[in-house]
């Protein structure tokens, strides 16, 4: 394998992670520079993952249909433009729909990623790369927090905050040269067919339940936001009725439900669920204790960081040598870790009140970071396991979407919860309590993250009697 082929498939990783954060140490600039009201900067942050979760499925079974180098490339080179797009805006209403556009490109390009891992990757390698895999989606958010960070005060030729978008230009035309040199090329295994009734009713059902989970909270959670929460459901339940339909006459549908029948994909999901929604809201959370609570700069916040991200690089990096060693266990052990370091955090709170810094808070953080190294690439490895080269797509779309709706859900929820507590005009020791309270939250869902990998790492019961014991469906060589 080339050794640069790995690079430059995960460098849609890199920057789909990046762009995810990067805004939020951006927003007062944007406000004071584009004149950008409260919908508009709303819009700019979190208008990026309406339209990147809403169009993970579809982009996956791009793929399969027309080949994960071509989607990889065509994607990458729209997100270029797009990026180039952002860093030009001369307005609010600009910047919010190059961010959409955007966030639309990342959904091309982003499902290719472990679709080229699982099709493109010799498998004696592949344990190595879904584990940098692991390591780059976990670097990336926090990177972009502190280089967004690095670069704002930087200015560069007085730019200001447009560095933060322009960076992507010169990455991703190397990414794209590089792509169409290294990346094995060929079709889809599948014809060309695309199913319109099942992009409209997948994308439109997640566009439903995601505007009112990102936006209910600033809104004050009005009617409109509920018709929509609960529209999902029956828009969802349609759309897989047809799907199913599609599926028995002999059709192509965009999701294949095939992909539910195996028992690592299903349960690597849940774990998958638990897993985000605990850590994207817990970040969430201290963020702001950080900033709005402990009067830290959006730049000393993301630092804050920093070792949390290393520690998870190192981890996923490290974890298949550990499971090598060790075994299974080590799965459960990571969500553990991610589980012991959101209760000390809790008791710190609860011990130390307002006296509580960020030092206390980052050796907690490293515990978490240890948790989501072992974790998330051993659990990505598990639900792609069982799968088929042209169900590569479909299955990495399904994975991101899980992804990224279940951190959605958990910001909303948790966060709902840590405002609830903070009050109207909140000190210090109101956002330490409302941490305090909103981190009980997230432990329930990584004690349940433990639980639920206990039954991933268990043997499958096999349909009929067989000469010898099935192996665990985690692959040993994570």
């Amino acid at each position: 394998m080339n050794r640069l082929l790995l690079p430059v498939i995960l460098s849609a990783t890199f920057m789909s992670s990046f762009d995810y954060m990067v805004v939020n140490v951006a927003t007062p600039s944007f406000q004071s520079d584009l004149h950008a009201g409260p919908v508009a900067l709303e819009l700019v942050v979190a208008g990026y993952a309406f339209t990147y979760a809403a169009g993970l499925v579809t982009g996956g079974r791009l793929g399969d249909l027309f080949g994960h180098r071509r989607m990889f490339a065509l994607g990458m080179a729209a997100f270029t433009v797009a990026s180039l797009l952002c860093g030009l805006a001369q307005s609010p209403a600009q910047l919010v729909a190059f961010r959409l556009l955007q966030g639309l490109t990342a959904a091309a390009m982003v499902p290719q990623v472990l679709a080229l891992v699982t099709t493109a990757v010799p498998a004696p390698e592949r344990p190595r790369a879904m584990a940098w895999f692991g390591a780059v989606l976990g670097g990336g958010g926090v990177c972009g927090q502190v280089l967004g960070g690095l670069l704002l005060d930087a200015d560069i030729a007085g730019l200001g905050w447009r560095p933060i978008f322009l960076i992507n230009v010169p990455i991703g035309v190397v990414a794209v040269t590089a792509a169409l040199r290294l990346l094995p090329g060929g079709r889809g295994t599948r014809r060309p067919r695309l199913d319109p009734v099942g992009v409209v009713g997948i994308s439109g059902a997640l566009a439903l339940a995601l505007v009112p989970l990102a936006a209910g909270r600033e809104e004050g959670w009005p009617a409109w936001t509920w018709i929509c929460l609960a529209a999902s459901i029956p828009a969802m339940a349609a759309t897989l009725l047809w799907e199913r339909r599609l599926t028995r006459t002999g059709g192509e549908p965009l999701l294949d439900l095939g992909l539910f029948r195996a028992r690592s994909f299903n349960l690597g999901l849940a774990v998958n669920v638990t897993f985000m929604t605990s850590f994207a809201s817990m970040n969430v959370v201290l963020t702001l204790l950080l900033q709005a609570g402990l009067g830290l700069s959006p730049l000393q916040a993301g630092l804050s960081f920093g070792p949390m991200a290393i520690l998870t690089m190192v981890t996923s990096l490290l974890g298949r040598r550990l499971i090598t060693r060790y075994g299974t266990k080590v799965l459960p052990a990571g969500a553990l870790f991610l589980a012991l370091g959101i209760l000390a955090m809790a008791v710190e709170l609860r011990a130390l009140g307002d006296d509580v810094n960020a030092v206390w808070i980052l050796v907690a953080l490293c515990l978490t970071g240890i948790g989501g190294g072992l974790t998330l690439p051993s659990v990505i490895g598990a639900v792609l396991s069982g799968v088929k080269p042209d169900q590569a797509g479909s299955a990495s779309g399904v994975l991101s979407t899980t992804q990224q709706f279940s951190g959605a859900t958990g910001v909303a929820v948790i966060g709902a919860i840590f405002f609830a507590a903070l009050g109207s005009h909140p000190a210090r020791p109101d956002y330490t309590g409302a941490a305090e309270i909103a981190l009980w939250g997230d432990l329930a869902l990584a004690a349940g993250t433990v639980v639920l990998t206990l039954f991933l790492i268990r043997p499958a019961k096999p349909a009929a009697p067989s000469p010898a014991p099935r192996e665990p469906v985690l692959d040993r060589r994570l």
